[in-house]
């Protein structure tokens, strides 16, 4: 699977039923190059696009099941983190 097809799925969480977004960024392990995480962004300020003041990084052992246009986790409302300091 190629980092685009990742990007174009829409990420649910399987417990809360809701939907969080797409996947924007990976982060990977310096050490052994294993993807660690998914960053998807938070909701956007103005008319739900602009202006995004943080992101949530969700550990890949959470995902559950990737389908052919879905991302399920089994995680209840995902941390927010700043995108500014990471």
């Amino acid at each position: 699977m190629r980092f685009l097809d990742l990007c174009e799925k829409e990420v649910v969480s399987v417990e809360e039923g809701r939907f969080i977004g797409h996947v924007r960024d990976l982060e990977f392990d310096p050490v052994c190059g294993k993807i660690c995480a998914i960053i998807v962004p938070g909701p956007g300020k103005y008319m739900g696009i602009f202006c995004r003041d943080y992101e949530y990084c969700i550990p890949w052992v959470k995902i559950v099941k990737i389908g052919p246009d879905i991302i399920c986790l089994l995680y209840t409302s995902p941390s927010p983190r700043d995108p500014k300091t990471s």
